[in-house]
């Protein structure tokens, strides 16, 4: 596990990263909190990017830093980094990396600076166009397959993911035993704009810096170029930079690394600092070739975790989906002269309608049944929320009216922004053929007579979804249940099931069909046969909604 370590009066505190972001800073809601007046209030974030981790500074007032750089861009954090945030001082530990010493060429901690348009003035030297990914076939071909078998071999044999970059930099100095120093830069979905992914140089003692110019690099990305600077030192923009005592690069090159649509996902860029070595062309062509074996193990290295991800979700889902299904009722009440019957599909692995059908100790029938406002995940968060919640209401409230107060009061609390409920709740004493029903936002049920019409309670009984308004007052109706009478209760995924033309089954061809059903037709058979009329009519359109129905009546 990744984490930041506080380093405080001789205390270690550490502050675990498993999210995609941790806010460092003074204010509460942060999630690394530092008691400290010279820490902002949102001082600087640790982010997750492509499974790597990165810090970034929040336009903080003092300022945060890195290994003792200043942090003015999003910087990849290393194990063993030390983070100073104003005055406070963390460890960035990572347990997945293996402790192990440093080698030659060793992965380093130098960090990216890369020329601003001001004193960038790079001398290009030479360019070669990137062609299919491989260089100028024509040219060393011998050279070029020895590099891309060699690049091909290393990175078939990498099975960890985040390890792909550095072991493409080890080969890449041994294909190029005159580079001192390397980098890989991909570009960043959050940020739009390339950030350091994998660093390396050659010399333990080297200066930790690597800048590179901006010329060249747009050069690179625009054009899909290999580059070649010479002489870099003698450019202006190094002149002009503060280290250029410290500074001896004499040559440098630069290759695109294009994804399998064609575009620049990344760079690579390699330097020597031996003023006796100068890159030629045949080497950025040899680069080329590399870097276009290297993208594309790189992309179906990315590609494969992300398939595997996907299968690590869909399992999840269905175990999910399971749970799901284990709330809602395996059988239903078995009520002399009275039937019961419900069909459930979810336009996702798991949704957001419900429905329960329980006997309560009285002898009475409880139906209860919901839509959550929106579909997948969270809509069946909150419909599991609900299902026990009415179960446990319904054990000790018998009243109808107080038993749905109290349903909507606890629904209330703790709501998730946005999210509501349109819910029914009725009640059948099975000894006096009496429903008593509350309606909270939901379509009002569909009561088929013997005589084939369809009658519907008055609209003014409905009151607002549930979880929206704690001491909403909702009305209570009642109605006798005559023998042959069955009740259907729909979600709006059976009224805007659309067919490939855009045309929505609607609530009033639902009333026709009903009206049409065979007099004494089964709660079971009556729900069937509208399940797949709506199917009918969707003609093979991908669900759009969660579409439940529930019957129930006397025989």
């Amino acid at each position: 596990m990744a984490m930041l370590i506080l380093l405080q009066a001789g205390v270690s505190t550490p502050f675990p990263l498993d999210g995609d972001e941790a806010v460092i800073g003074r204010h509460p809601e942060c999630q690394i909190q530092l008691d400290s007046n010279m820490v902002s209030r949102r001082h600087a974030r640790v982010f997750r990017d492509l499974g790597r981790l990165y810090v970034e500074d929040l336009g903080s007032g003092n300022g945060t830093f890195l290994n003792g750089s200043r942090v003015d861009a999003p910087l990849l954090l290393r194990n063993g980094d030390r983070l100073k945030v104003g005055p406070v001082l963390l460890r960035y530990e990572d347990e997945s990396v293996p402790q192990t010493p440093k080698t030659t060429p060793s992965q380093s901690t130098f960090r990216l600076d890369i020329a601003g348009e001001e004193h960038d003035s790079a001398t290009i030297t030479g360019a070669v166009p990137n062609q299919s990914g491989f260089g100028l076939l024509d040219v060393r071909p011998e050279a070029k397959l020895k590099g891309v078998i060699e690049i091909g071999r290393r990175l078939a044999a990498t099975e960890d993911f985040n390890s792909l970059l550095p072991t493409l930099l080890d080969a890449l100095f041994e294909i190029f035993p005159a580079a001192d120093r390397g980098v890989v830069l991909l570009r960043s979905p959050e940020f739009g704009r390339l950030v350091p992914a994998a660093q390396k140089h050659r010399r333990a003692d080297e200066e930790e810096t690597v800048r590179l110019s901006r010329t060249v690099l747009n050069k690179v990305i625009e054009e899909k170029t290999g580059v070649l600077s010479a002489d870099a030192s003698n450019d202006r923009q190094f002149r002009m930079s503060e280290s250029v005592s410290n500074l001896s690069i004499r040559s440098m090159m630069c290759a695109p690394l294009i994804g399998l649509d064609g575009e620049v996902t990344g760079v690579i860029n390699l330097d020597t600092q031996n003023p006796l070595v100068q890159f030629t062309k045949d080497d950025l062509d040899l680069l080329l070739a590399v870097a276009g074996q290297a993208s594309l193990s790189y992309e179906s290295a990315r590609l494969l975790v992300s398939y595997v991800e996907k299968l690590r979700q869909d399992d999840e889902m269905e175990i999910a989906r399971g749970v799901q299904r284990a709330l809602l009722p395996d059988q239903f009440p078995d009520v002399p002269g009275y039937e019961f019957y419900a069909a459930y599909e979810s336009a996702e692995a798991v949704g957001g309608d419900y429905y329960d059908a329980f006997t309560l100790p009285d002898g009475r029938v409880c139906l209860s049944f919901g839509d959550v406002a929106g579909k997948g995940v969270p809509g069946a968060l909150i419909m599991s929320r609900l299902a026990s919640c009415v179960q446990n209401v319904m054990s000790y409230v018998p009243d109808v009216g107080e038993a749905f107060a109290a349903i909507n009061r606890h629904m209330c609390a703790k709501m998730a922004e946005g999210r509501f409920v349109t819910y029914v709740l009725a009640v059948i004493d099975p000894r006096a053929h009496e429903l008593t029903l509350c309606n909270g936002g939901h379509m009002s049920p569909l009561i088929r007579k013997n005589d084939g019409s369809i009658d519907e309670f008055d609209e003014s009984s409905i009151g607002l979804p549930i979880g929206v308004l704690e001491d909403y007052p909702y009305q209570v109706v009642r109605r006798p249940l005559e023998k042959g009478e069955t009740v259907v209760i729909t979600t709006d995924g059976v009224d805007e099931a659309m067919d490939v033309e855009g045309n929505l089954y609607t609530r009033d061809y639902a009333r026709e069909f009903l009206s049409k059903a065979p007099a004494h037709t089964h709660a079971r058979e009556l729900t069937t046969a509208l399940l797949a009329d709506v199917r009918r009519h969707a003609g093979g359109r991908p669900q759009n909604d969660d579409i439940t129905i529930m019957a129930f009546g006397r025989l």
